[in-house]
Formats: C-alpha cells, structure tokens, sequence
C-alpha cells in the first residue's frame, strides 16, 4: 500500500482576527501579522520537500500560500472542497454579537456546534464528507508524495475528529486551539481504501517557540 503525506496549515491571521468575527464564506483578507505568517510559512516549506501544493479557494488561503510557491517552485491547486464551512447567520459576527441578539441560537450551538450549526449555515457533517473526498483525490494524485494544504480551521479541527474517530460535535471541545499557519499532518492510504487515515500531528507551530500570541482567542475556541 502506498501512503501520501498531507500536510494541513492553516491559513494567516486576517483582519477579523480581532474581534473574532466569523469568517466562514466571506472572501476577508490577511491582517499584517497573517502577510508575516505567510513569510514564515514560506520559509519552512521550502525546506520540506513538498511535491504538491493546494489551497482552499478563498482569499485568506491563497494569499497565505503564494509566498510558498516562489519559496518552493510549486505552481498550487486551488481546491474548493477545502474551503471554509459557511456560518451562516453566524458570517460577519462575533459570538457575543450572536449572543446578544438570540441567546437560545449561541446555546444550541455550543451544546452540539453540529446538530445546532447556525442557520442557513453549512451542516459540519457536510463539510466533512467533502474535504475528505478532496484529499483522497490529493492523495491519489500524488502517490507517496508530500503535500501541502493551506485551508481553515473549522474545517481542520472537523478532519480531525473524524479521522480519529471523535464526534464532531466534540470539536470545539476536544480541539479548541489551531493557530494561524501552524500544521496537521495527516497519512492517507493509496487507494483511499486501503486502510485508515492516520494522524501524525496536530496544532504543531512552524519553528520551536513559535505560536499565535492570541492562540486563546474566541476566533480558536469558537468558529
């Protein structure tokens, strides 16, 4: 059986970082501190022998990847099943903002973020279902290789779960941190049926020391 090597980083910190404003759907751009991540980013990839590189199509991902591609030579593949869960009611909004207008809604949410997901919003579930379609193709694709993914923390953090086995109405539970640029790696089989999809790591910053000073934030707890 051959293996493919998926490396998930999330994208930079954007300009809804502070005060935590739901992104989801909306095309929001980095914040200065994320266009540095993005550098950063850059710099450690070039020296882990990718052999592909993809990202979510929203503005957020692809900025945050394209100092990579000078970094590593890798023309990228933009991937919309990788993109960000669509909140809903919930884009543009701060939880407290939510709070504020309807109690019960925030309450329903935060007990099952999954059969409570936010009106007119993506179901968790579906969002799952096409992300992993998406990187058993990447993984196909690219048999025994190395790949670099830039997607969103949401999505991330549901991936997660389901490859081990969580519920994903435990995710903002059970993985309430993923920093901006940090990595999930994640070991598909080739062919998709062959086995299990392994974890190899999570939330793991691009250099020893480094985190999100705000890794804390309600952007890490919440969305």
């Amino acid at each position: 059986m051959t293996r493919t090597t998926i490396v998930l980083a999330r994208h930079g910190r954007t300009v809804w970082h502070h005060p935590n404003r739901y992104a989801g759907r909306s095309d929001v751009p980095l914040d200065p501190v994320g266009e540095q991540q993005a550098r950063d980013l850059a710099r450690w990839a070039a020296g882990e022998a990718f052999t592909s590189l993809v990202c979510s199509p929203l503005r957020r991902a692809r900025d945050t990847v394209a100092p990579t591609v000078s970094a590593t030579g890798l023309a990228p593949a933009v991937e919309p099943r990788l993109r960000e869960l669509d909140f809903g009611v919930a884009e543009g909004r701060t939880l407290a903002e939510l709070r504020a207008a309807d109690p019960e809604l925030v309450a329903r949410f935060e007990a099952d973020p999954v059969a409570g997901h936010f009106p007119d919003g993506e179901p968790p579930a579906a969002a799952v279902a096409r992300a992993l379609d998406a990187l058993a193709d990447l993984a196909t694709a690219d048999p025994g290789g190395r790949v670099l993914v830039v997607a969103h923390n949401t999505l991330i953090r549901l991936v997660t779960c389901a490859v081990l086995g969580v519920p994903l109405a435990e995710y903002r539970r059970r993985l309430p941190v993923l920093d901006p640029v940090a990595t999930t790696t994640l070991r598909l089989p080739v062919p998709a049926d062959a086995g299990p999809v392994a974890l190899l790591a999570f939330n793991v910053p691009l250099c020893r020391g480094w985190s999100d000073p705000d890794h804390h934030d309600a952007d890490q707890r919440t969305p």
